[in-house]
């Protein structure tokens, strides 16, 4: 007779629950099987399958303890209960072994399903079979295959699961799942179940005992208690982990940060021994002399220092850094593996194992090859401009002495009889007064104080109405190219200053090429943004440069090409003044110099100019004849230098023009005869006179008798920007015809003393 089974439905949800917590359990330890190595691993592996087929092993023994047959009792067999339970464990075992050994394949993983999988169902079957009760137990064939197959599934999917690196949320969502499908397993093999009972059988109705319900609470009680203490090990060790996992991380992140210090470190280290001997070096070390690892370690650091240096550090350093402990910042000179020195600063300590006996050196280079070059450059640029203003001075008195021949030749010819002979003598001295002149001016322009009158210039025009003086300048030998692109900016400058320059390096161009070559002159247009180039203003510019394929010069020769009177070419063959002429040009027009060459490689000289604002360009004006002396009615003129000759030749020259002349000495003395009632009706003065310059004897002048006219003589452009343009002003060394002309412009009717005077080009070359 067939005996009709039930299940308790609290017991049903227990064991399921079990499943679950299992099956969680399981995942956890698994988790932590991963995170760990040798023996701990191998403790994990063990924890989990436990966990795993112990749990499912108490799932199946509560779901057992749910089915109960109205009227029949059940026992069970413990060995082989107690064997269906070690079945479940050592197949889980196993199967977690397998997939914890070998890499996670689809092979490796569909045998450890199997095998666990087969392991439960085997567990199942036994633990049926443990059951002790007046009944035969035959299965349906169908509900078996379902169940075999539901556990070889799940047994996969976990075994898949454990391997993986999932969050809680996953895997708890995962233990529902395989909780679900185990529990199904298990009732699916209890629904092919058929019990048939002896005869005899009492069939009265019933539910499972409170024997069995009692017995189902304990082992369910037992599984969560060991499930529970398995997750407490498992949270405990991922939290010692963490720990030791920060811990380890923070050790990783300090180490990087002083290897890290001690690769960027600025300061480029070495360790020696006691040897003096290369024992570890910095990377940057490397970069700054430029050699190989291998190339370095075991050599001594003198090898790397040029021999003065070498015999310091050996002779005196290293006896004190030895004696003393320490050096704090010596200069040597290194030399790098190209064959090029550094000014280096060398830091050292002596570092001690113990009392006397020396461990090693720890020491640092410090480049200072560019700071070293910098102060350099600037004891040049300071030297420069001494020279600037020595040049200025010697200008200046040179002009005055060029003003008292120049006056004194001319007047001398007025007085000479119609002698031919000395007529020719007078010209000669006249050529020579105008060509130091010349000089004076291009003094004048290295010291940035020549009086220039710039305007808008077209420089492809000027350069190619110079054409036929630069082809008789150069020579045949020398091919002239020129290059201006259309549309170019016209420049601020000076035309006459600026057609000296590229005439001046179309010669020393010459110069440097003995057997002929190529002279390219160019322009171009520029814009120089705001933290450009030097030290230009932001704006437009117009760039003029002069290359040739000469020799060129070398790094000591470049640095001193622009020094005055800095010449390479033989004696009488140069003045050196072509370079710093065209450098104080272009600085005083508000531009610079830019200077480039190599030997064998040619010389490029850049202009830059300021680009003029768009107006039309200024025609040159007409010339006056030399020869054309104004004249006016006699007047009392004051004349005032500080400077005897100068003074008493001004004076002559007025006084030969039919003037009644007053002279003094200074400001003061000449405000003493105005003071004396003297009816004086011009003043001409110097400016550059000690305490009072001729632009402040103006302005005691304007308030003691305004409207009294006076004319400034100087060979200096930088007056003062308030009184530059209410003066008229004479250039030094004048002629006596620009003399007359000013002092004709000056005694115009209505003409007070602001009068521009346009007159001394009559003077000849300009004396700046």
């Amino acid at each position: 007779m067939i005996i009709p089974g039930m299940h308790d439905a609290t017991l049903i949800v227990l064991s399921i629950l079990i499943a679950m917590a299992a099956s969680y359990t399981a995942l956890d330890l698994a988790s932590r099987m991963r995170a760990s190595a040798g023996l701990a691993r191998h403790a994990w592996l063990a924890t989990a399958a436990v966990a795993m087929g112990g749990g499912i092993w108490a799932m199946h023994f509560v779901a057992m303890l749910a089915f109960s047959m109205p009227g029949m009792e059940v026992g069970y067999d413990l060995w082989l209960t107690l064997l269906s339970l070690a079945v479940a464990i050592l197949a889980t075992g196993l199967s977690f072994l397998l997939v914890s050994r070998a890499r996670t394949g689809v092979p490796v993983l569909l045998a450890s399903g199997l095998l666990m999988g087969l392991g439960i169902v085997a567990m199942h079957y036994m633990g049926m079979a443990a059951m002790k009760m007046a009944a035969d137990l035959s299965y349906g064939h169908g509900w078996v295959a379902a169940s075999v197959l539901i556990a070889i599934g799940a047994a996969t999917v976990a075994l898949w699961l454990s391997t993986q690196a999932s969050r809680m949320a996953v895997r708890a969502a995962a233990a529902v799942v395989m909780g679900v499908a185990i529990a199904g397993m298990h009732y699916a093999s209890m629904h092919g179940a058929v019990f048939t009972a002896h005869p005899g059988v009492d069939m009265a109705h019933g539910s499972a005992s409170l024997n069995q319900v009692t017995l189902a609470l304990a082992v369910a009680a037992s599984t969560f208690f060991i499930l529970f203490l398995s997750l407490a090990a498992a949270m405990f060790d991922r939290r010692f982990a963490m720990l030791s996992e920060r811990e380890a991380q923070a050790l990783r992140r300090s180490g990087e940060r002083f290897r890290a210090l001690y690769q960027r470190t600025p300061l480029p280290l070495h360790s020696l021994d006691r040897e003096g001997r290369i024992e570890d070096v910095t990377e940057a070390w490397l970069a700054l002399l430029g050699y190989r690892r291998e190339e370095v370690v075991g050599r001594p650091l003198i090898n790397f220092l040029t021999e003065a240096s070498a015999r310091r550090f050996v002779q005196t350093d290293w006896p004190a850094l030895t004696g003393g402990g320490a050096l704090r910042e010596v200069e040597y000179r290194a030399v790098t593996r190209a064959g090029d020195f550094l000014d280096v600063l060398v830091s050292a300590r002596l570092e001690e194992a113990e009392p006397g006996a020396a461990l090693r050196v720890l020491g640092g280079l410090t480049d200072v090859t560019e700071r070293r070059r910098a102060e350099e450059a600037l004891r040049q640029s300071q030297k420069i401009e001494a020279i600037g203003q020595l040049t200025g001075g010697v200008a200046h008195d040179f002009n005055n002495l060029l003003a008292v021949v120049l006056g004194n030749l001319e007047m001398l010819r007025k007085r000479l009889p119609d002698d031919p002979k000395a007529a020719r003598l007078l010209d000669n001295a006249l050529q020579g007064v105008r060509r130091g002149t010349g000089l004076t001016q291009r003094l004048l322009a290295f010291a940035r104080k020549q009086d220039l009158k710039p305007r808008a210039v077209e420089v492809p025009e000027l350069v190619r109405g110079m054409a036929e003086l630069l082809e008789r300048s150069i020579g045949p030998m020398v091919r002239i190219e020129t290059r201006f692109p259309t549309e170019l900016p016209r420049a601020h400058v000076d035309a006459n200053q600026l057609e000296l320059a590229p005439l001046n390096l179309a010669v020393n161009a010459r110069d440097a090429m003995p057997e002929g070559g190529a002279l390219s002159i160019a322009a171009a247009e520029r814009i120089v943004l705001p933290g450009g180039p030097g030290s230009l203003e932001p704006g437009r510019y117009l760039l003029l440069s002069v290359a040739d394929t000469g020799m060129g010069m070398d790094a000591a020769t470049l640095a001193r090409a622009t020094e005055p009177f800095f010449t390479t070419k033989g004696v009488g063959k140069g003045t050196g003044l072509g370079l710093p002429m065209a450098q104080g040009l272009a600085a005083q027009s508000g531009g610079r110099l830019v200077l480039r060459s190599q030997p064998g490689q040619g010389t490029t000289v850049e202009i830059w100019l300021p680009a003029a604002e768009a107006e039309a360009a200024l025609p040159p004006a007409e010339p006056q004849p030399a020869s054309e002396i104004r004249t006016v009615e006699s007047l009392l003129v004051l004349a005032v230098d500080d400077d005897a000759l100068v003074l008493a030749n001004t004076a002559a020259m007025l006084e030969d023009l039919g003037h009644r002349v007053l002279q003094a000495a200074s400001g003061a003395e000449a405000l003493a005869l105005l003071e004396e009632g003297h009816p004086v009706e011009l003043v001409v003065t110097d400016q550059a006179m000690p305490g009072m310059t001729g632009v402040q004897l103006a302005g005691a002048l304007h308030l003691a008798r305004p409207g009294l006219p006076v004319l400034l003589v100087s060979g200096y452009a930088d007056l003062p920007a308030e009184v530059a343009g209410r003066l008229t002003k004479l250039n030094k060394p004048f002629s006596q015809a620009a003399l007359a002309a000013a002092v004709a412009a000056l005694a115009a009717p209505g003409r007070g003393n602001i009068i521009p005077l346009e007159e001394r080009r009559a003077a000849g070359p300009k004396s700046a």
